[in-house]
């Protein structure tokens, strides 16, 4: 399994970087016109990678499982995030380079101009939509924007920019001058509609016609609901415990509002699945509203982050914070389920003992498995025996498995983003390998 994972993922860079380096290749090794500077082409260059990359990310998004099996969601939307950055100074690289050579075109940065052709002007905002999908992305918590708002406006920012720079390069014409590169550029543009329709049509037809419904609303302790869904008129899915998938309520799949959230039920109880939702606002406040029989639509699984993909531990250790536990009350109680007695710690970070979410359920586990459970309060009740404050290396060190035994389990963290990249390092001080401990988070933005 390990193998085939790796040779996907080694398969999926290559794709990538292919699709990449298309359309650079077709410019060099095809017909140029002559006269051309070097740096002119080369700047060319630079911005058919960006617009390369920027069509591209559309295939990041589109939540292909057989992409992003290999790698995990965190680390795609993390890629995703990263070389959006790289994509756009590609694409800024570009007009930069032109200027420095030739400060003479700068006059097609007016608008207003007559004389400015309309090729420079779908070019110009082109980059103005760029430079507001890049900011927006990038401020909009501190701006607070609504993610659901802010999704809309990026995937219009998104749709803008690459439609936009590519009718500045048919525009220009240099590169479009032969029927062997139209009928590249005319497969490359079909391949980025057709994803693009697939996103936004395609895929939500096909969940609107796979809905699911409400069975059941339990409230937990933290602030939380367990919403339990069942598949309405079809089989549902199957999937490995500590997975998500994307929650659309109160709208239809073509609405874009949708939300990923873990699945906290046993795997070996689906098609039914259980979504234990914090309310932190927006959406999640709204959780507790939902109606017995209301139909909702999920689209699933997703995520890397399972005790399935590792069944060769001897053992498994589960730093919680908060709502953090979702996913690894999806492993524990599937672990039940399958009567598995591979030892487990779970090491469960949280303000006060009344918000603890799953608290009873997780004393009842105790009685199905081999479960050792360590709660660390930050405000602990008076006379607590137990530990408090932070899970500090101190804490680390008096619960996991010695040395030798530690080698052979696999770790799972999720949590608040601080609380996971601080047991990131800790476990990386405290000598284990940074393969074996594994992290779910759902900053996407």
């Amino acid at each position: 399994m390990r193998i085939r994972r790796s040779f996907q993922a080694f398969l999926w860079v290559f794709v990538y970087l292919a699709l990449t380096c298309a359309p650079v290749l077709v410019m060099f090794f095809t017909d140029r016109p002559a006269g051309r500077e070097f740096w002119r082409d080369f700047s060319v260059a630079l911005g058919f990678c960006g617009l390369a990359m920027m069509a591209l990310q559309f295939v990041l998004t589109a939540r292909f499982k057989t992409i992003k099996s290999p790698y995990g969601s965190d680390i795609v939307y993390f890629f995703h995030k990263r070389i959006s950055i790289i994509s756009f100074l590609l694409i800024l690289a570009h007009p930069v380079l032109l200027f420095v050579f030739s400060p003479d075109l700068l006059r097609l940065l007016n608008p207003f101009d007559p004389t400015t052709p309309w090729r420079a002007r779908f070019a110009v905002t082109s980059l103005l939509a760029l430079f507001g999908l890049i900011g927006l992305s990038i401020w909009r918590k501190k701006l607070r924007l609504e993610y659901t708002r802010w999704r809309i406006g990026h995937g219009i920012l998104a749709v803008a920019a690459v439609v936009l720079a590519a009718a500045h390069m048919y525009g220009v014409g240099y590169y479009v001058n032969t029927p062997a590169k139209q009928v590249f550029w005319f497969v490359y543009l079909f391949l980025w509609v057709w994803l693009l329709l697939w996103v936004r049509i395609i895929k939500p037809f096909l969940l609107l016609r796979k809905p699911f419904e409400v069975v059941n609303l339990e409230a937990e302790r933290g602030n939380a609901w367990s919403v339990t869904v069942r598949p309405k008129g079809h089989a549902g899915f199957r999937f490995q415990p500590g997975q998500f998938a994307w929650l659309t309520a109160w709208s239809s799949p073509f609405a874009d509002t949708e939300h990923p959230f873990s699945i906290s039920s046993s795997s070996e109880r689906a098609p039914e699945l259980v979504f234990t939702i914090k309310n932190l606002g927006d959406f999640t406040a709204r959780i507790k509203e939902l109606q017995v029989g209301q139909e909702v639509y999920v689209d699933g699984p997703y995520g890397s982050f399972s005790i399935d993909r590792h069944t060769h531990a001897e053992g498994f250790v589960f730093l919680a914070g908060g709502i953090g536990i979702t996913p690894m009350m999806s492993m524990l109680q599937s672990m039940a389920d399958r009567g598995d007695r591979r030892p487990a710690l779970l090491i469960y970070a949280n303000n006060n003992w009344d918000t603890i979410t799953f608290r009873e359920k997780l004393e009842a586990l105790k009685e199905k498995l081999d479960l050792t459970v360590v709660h660390v309060l930050r405000n602990p009740p008076q006379g607590w025996q137990g530990e408090s404050g932070y899970v500090t290396k101190e804490v680390l060190e008096r619960y996991l498995p010695n040395t030798r035994t530690r080698n052979t389990y696999e770790m799972f963290i999720c949590g608040p983003q601080p609380m996971m990249d601080m047991m990131e390092k800790l476990l990386t001080e405290l000598g284990v390998y940074v393969g074996d401990f594994h992290s779910e988070q759902f900053n996407f933005v």
